[in-house]
């Protein structure tokens, strides 16, 4: 099945099509993860983009239930330069291309992702269309513009339309849902936490009814900007409770605290970002999946307490005097290196 990417720019990558037929528009981004593609396909956070893995084969080691981050993928198209189409693992429970056809996913393979990452690096990330049905560049080019206007709020896609609760026997945490992962909710249920995921749409006096002992605010697509009600939230629980924001509710956090945000040139996707933290002297290694960053100027009574050593983009904050802090990376995808997790456990602490 013939296939081709074409992007914003005009530039165009001719390929094989897998998975769904058909057309999807979506922001195209890069991810340097080795493996894990099945927690990035199910990411929240990776909802409506299009995820060209820069790791030459992907599959092999096939699909299974246990190893998703939420209920259903949430990227819009998926670009190897190889897929392995009869993966072999003891756990794989479904064939690579029956699980494309089944979530729903339009696939591109055998283009040169090499060549498509350096584009993005060097011009910036950008929206493009993945179509299964072809058409010459122009006419592509207008469905992408057409289709780029009608997308919707990332976050009110994918956060929880009504209150879950979560059976626990310790601290009560209320999850501010903006497209959280399931790691993140198995960490907290380890520390057998009573957790109740609360919709991004929640008023403060919902969530104040559940008497939590900390608010965590999750990860989540999209500009932390376009949310001016989720801050204004935040505005009002800040020294009522203690808080702790992860990727997109650390963006939102530092915006309540009077800071601002920024997007990066083509983002922070992988799992190999070195992160310097000046409170423990250490460098950790993390996993990181986001296009928008926090100025360093959050506020005179805010710690800025990790930078991306890379770039200097604000990794990790922590306020003076309240109990409040956030960090831009998946704390808990580092438990198993026994690196940044202290993070985590510094949130229970402080609750």
């Amino acid at each position: 099945m013939k296939s081709v990417l074409v992007l914003e720019d005009g530039t165009y990558f001719p390929g094989k099509g897998f998975g769904q037929k058909g057309e999807v528009v979506g922001e195209v981004v890069f991810n340097t993860c080795m493996t894990g593609y099945q927690e990035i396909i199910t990411n929240p956070s990776n909802h409506g983009q299009i995820v060209t893995m820069t790791y030459p084969l992907v599959g092999n080691y096939g699909f299974n239930t246990q190893d998703n981050e939420s209920s259903k993928a949430h990227v819009q198209g998926f670009i190897v330069k190889e897929l392995c189409e009869h993966p072999n693992n003891w756990r794989n429970s479904i064939g690579t291309n029956e699980y494309f056809q089944k979530n729903n996913i339009v696939g591109l393979k055998g283009i040169d992702t090499r060549a498509l990452t350096q584009h993005i690096r060097d011009h910036g990330s950008m929206y493009g269309i993945i179509s299964t049905e072809l058409g010459n560049v122009d006419i592509l080019l207008e469905r992408l513009e057409e289709k780029k206007q009608s997308l919707q709020n990332p976050v009110m896609e994918v956060t929880t339309k009504k209150a879950v609760h979560i059976t626990g026997t310790g601290k009560r945490v209320v999850v501010l849902d903006l497209g959280v992962k399931h790691s993140i909710i198995r960490y907290l249920e380890k520390h057998q936490c009573h957790i109740t995921i609360m919709p991004a749409t929640s008023a403060f006096e919902d969530i104040m009814a559940c008497n939590p002992d900390g608010i965590l605010v999750s990860n989540g697509p999209g500009n932390p900007k376009d949310l001016p009600e989720i801050k204004q939230l935040l505005e009002k629980l800040i020294g009522k409770k203690p808080l702790f924001g992860i990727g997109l509710g650390h963006q939102l956090l530092g915006l309540a605290l009077g800071g601002s945000t920024y997007k990066l040139k083509f983002g922070h996707h992988g799992a190999n970002y070195p992160v310097k933290d000046f409170v423990t002297g250490r460098c950790y290694i993390t996993t990181q999946n986001h296009n928008y960053a926090l100025n360093n100027e959050i506020g005179e009574d805010v710690q800025i307490m990790q930078i991306n050593i890379n770039d200097n983009t604000v990794e990790g904050f922590r306020h003076r005097s309240l109990p409040l802090l956030g960090v831009q990376y998946y704390p808990e995808g580092e438990k198993d290196l026994g690196d940044s997790a202290y993070i985590f456990e510094d949130f229970i602490k402080m609750i």
